[in-house]
């Protein structure tokens, strides 16, 4: 298989530590819709989880493009990060953004993996992706914010101590713009889980540990805001560049696996007296995966270089994230059709790779905002929402 993004070492690595976790440990946590804790206990061990974290307090200080290449290797494998890659990217508001003193508090424990920074709460139910409109608010009382509010889609929140929060600290009727006024909470969780914060598992196609998150007079320390109260909305997009790059590298790992495993079984398995791979009905949608997987591979690989010059790929970052979660959909959609009645058989782990994959063309951002997203901003053409 050919990789764009190198690492070869880092690669390697991942994939030893892979094979300790082959498909049936993942069928098992999938039956039982179990968190992979032993899994991420070895990544954590190995660093991998700190990639990103710089070596002055206690990170790997590794690239972006060595990030994507631990996620990409680690789904090629048949495994599924989405149960900690937030504590590679979520860290990144704290280190861009935080003060010296929060970054000397968190980012240590963070890198090391006894602080676990996994859940991000944005989204709400009644505000979807409209970021502007979220009603979760903190109130200031003395050195204390006081948070009222609900949270939906807040994956990894049971597993994890601490929660990257936004919320609106000036009332929506307050500012100029809907997305003034809000501002950004390092929550930790572990001192108001069960008594002012309340999450409820939310049960999902695949094995995904979400939930949504209800605050109730929740006391945060406004030593805990990061950067200035009302530009948490700058803060919050500032890092969404590299969790599609990151995530983009995911769905490049699943559709190399969907391509290998479609390939592997199309010459394996005979059907008159023939490899089913021989017919071309079979070959060919194969085939026109792989090109799909290796022009997405193409993208994210300019995205990565923009973003580790310095640059702000926020066109190519979205191109990269759409292009690489259609590519692996239709890889999915080729090696489930390869395998014909055994693709829906959990021993051949396509069906539950096929429900893991599709949820990238929802998450962390739709395909339709990506489209907006290049009609407006890099098309001009009017805003549609």
């Amino acid at each position: 298989m050919t990789y764009v993004l190198s690492h070869p070492e880092i690669r390697q690595a991942v994939v030893r530590l892979c094979a300790d976790y082959p498909g049936e440990y993942w069928r098992a946590l999938d039956r039982e819709q179990a968190y992979p804790s032993a899994f991420v206990d070895a990544l954590t061990r190995e660093g991998y989880l700190a990639a990103l974290v710089p070596e002055s307090y206690g990170g790997s200080g590794l690239s972006l493009s060595a990030a994507a290449a631990i996620l990409e290797e680690i789904h090629r494998s048949g495994g599924n990060a989405a149960a900690c890659h937030a504590q590679m990217y979520t860290m990144g508001t704290v280190l861009r953004h935080g003060s010296d003193a929060q970054k000397q508090q968190y980012l240590p424990g963070i890198a090391d993996g006894s602080l676990r920074l996994q859940a991000f709460g944005v989204t709400e139910p009644t505000s979807g992706t409209d970021t502007g409109a979220i009603r979760t608010n903190a109130r200031l009382d003395g050195d204390n914010y006081v948070v009222n509010g609900q949270k939906i889609w807040t994956s990894r929140a049971e597993y994890s101590d601490l929660m990257v929060l936004l919320c609106r600290t000036t009332p929506r009727d307050q500012v100029a713009r809907k997305t003034d006024g809000l501002s950004v909470l390092l929550v930790d969780m572990r001192e108001v889980r069960g008594k002012s914060l309340t999450i409820r598992p939310i049960q999902t196609m695949m094995n995904h540990a979400t939930c949504e998150v209800f605050f109730d007079d929740m006391i945060v320390p406004a030593a805990n805001l990061i950067g200035e109260a009302g530009k948490g909305f700058r803060y919050i997009l500032s890092g969404m560049n590299a969790e599609r790059i990151l995530i983009a590298s995911e769905c490049i790992g699943d559709a190399k696996w969907f391509i290998q495993t479609a390939t592997a079984y199309a010459n394996d398995r005979s059907v008159f007296g023939r490899p089913i791979g021989q017919n071309q009905g079979v070959q060919f949608p194969i085939a026109k995966a792989y090109a799909q997987m290796r022009a997405a591979e193409l993208m994210l690989a300019e995205a990565i270089r923009l973003y580790e010059v310095g640059e702000n790929p926020g066109e190519e970052a979205n191109m990269a994230k759409m292009l690489a979660a259609d590519a692996s959909w239709a890889a999915a959609e080729a090696c489930l059709q390869t395998h014909g009645g055994f693709g829906f058989a959990a021993e051949y782990d396509v069906e539950r790779k096929f429900r893991e994959t599709r949820l990238y063309q929802v998450a962390p951002i739709s395909t339709n905002l990506i489209l907006s997203y290049l009609s407006e901003h890099v098309l001009g053409l009017p805003r549609s929402y």
